[in-house]
């Protein structure tokens, strides 16, 4: 999934649960709010009845008693243990009170019914609430979806048309320099170009993550070429790679070779002067280790555009981090400013050997 979908994902995502939760809460609200009514309106409909259930004695599903006059209030519905009641007055006596009783079971049951009704009438009003909550966040999505795919596009034409003239420039730079001498200015502007194809390279796989294929190649070989390329533009940076000429790895190459150029590239364009880059392999992992100038907070370094001077953009490790995920690669980071930093990648699922 590119970046753009995944961002159109999220928006979605964002916007179906605001709308979602907030009319969920309204509703849970309205239908609480109707079922205390109901159950108000059984209590007033229970006392209508004691009440012609006192005049007339006829009172079916009602237990009828007596009690002493102490400090109850007649004509009022009173909910206990037993149930619900109300007192009344007897016309022949002033110190009893007719009680009419409906029991506990009697009124929990009318009170179920009322409470499974509330519920069917929220499981209906949620899945209407759903509904428009997934229509809504279309709705709301399809003008960033349409600017995201005009960006993409336009981001794919522009790295389409860089293809021209860096290849026009490295052409003619290598017939330059067959002509008139490999001088050092051609190296630089050699150098120059390759970055250009990296952070080209770059761009390509922050739009587009999709792994291509698999193959086999060795890492020790690999690394080798990565940083014959890469090391001309810093003379004076020291590189050293301990890597076993048998360690062979089965993924997709072009994906791992992005990862290990951002790597070897941060460390070298963040070093000190006379500095030093070692990369070593032990136990399966892939160890970068470099003596630059460290970083502040290694746990944001992965984040989109994340950066903590004015060199770069910011993506650079974090497509790292998306690429090791696709590979199935758990990378770790130590990091000490003034001291250096330390990339280890793990590499259990993808080495062969």
């Amino acid at each position: 999934m590119s970046k753009f979908k995944r961002v159109e994902v999220e928006s979605f995502l964002k916007s179906f649960f605001l709308f979602f939760s907030s009319l969920s809460l309204l509703v849970g609200m309205l239908v609480f709010m109707d079922f205390n009514e109901k159950v108000k309106s059984l209590d007033e409909r229970i006392l209508d009845r004691m009440r012609v259930c006192s005049y007339t004695l006829e009172c079916s599903g009602y237990e009828i008693d007596f009690t002493q006059k102490k400090d109850q209030s007649i004509y009022k519905l009173y909910k206990t243990s037993q149930g619900v009641e109300s007192y009344f007055p007897i016309p022949s006596s002033k110190s009893n009170l007719l009680v009419i009783r409906m029991d506990a079971k009697t009124y929990e049951e009318k009170k179920a019914q009322i409470k499974r009704k509330s519920i069917m009438l929220f499981l209906i009003l949620e899945m209407v609430v759903l509904t428009l909550s997934v229509l809504f966040s279309f709705y709301a999505l399809r003008p960033l979806r349409d600017a995201l795919h005009l960006t993409e596009e336009f981001i794919k034409d522009i790295l389409h048309d860089f293809n021209t003239p860096i290849a026009t420039l490295m052409l003619n730079i290598s017939m330059m320099g067959k002509k008139y001498g490999r001088a050092k200015q051609f190296e630089r502007i050699e150098n120059a170009l390759a970055t250009i194809v990296m952070l080209q390279n770059n761009l390509k796989s922050y739009l587009d993550e999709t792994l291509h294929k698999e193959e086999v190649f060795p890492l020790r070989e690999m690394i080798l070429q990565r940083v014959e390329a890469i090391k001309k533009s810093y003379p004076d940076i020291g590189i050293t790679v301990e890597v076993d000429s048998g360690v062979v790895l089965q993924c997709d190459k072009d994906s791992f070779i992005r990862i290990v150029d951002n790597l070897l590239s941060n460390a070298l364009k963040y070093n000190m002067q006379n500095g030093y880059v070692k990369i070593f392999y032990k136990s399966k992992t892939l160890y970068i280790k470099d003596s630059g100038i460290g970083i502040k907070n290694p746990k944001r370094v992965f984040e989109r555009f994340y950066k903590e001077n004015q060199r770069g953009i910011g993506i650079g490790l974090h497509i790292v981090k998306k690429l090791c995920d696709s590979l199935g690669i758990e990378i770790e980071l130590e990091s000490e400013v003034g001291k250096g930093t330390l990339f280890k990648l793990h590499l259990d699922k993808i080495t062969k050997n």
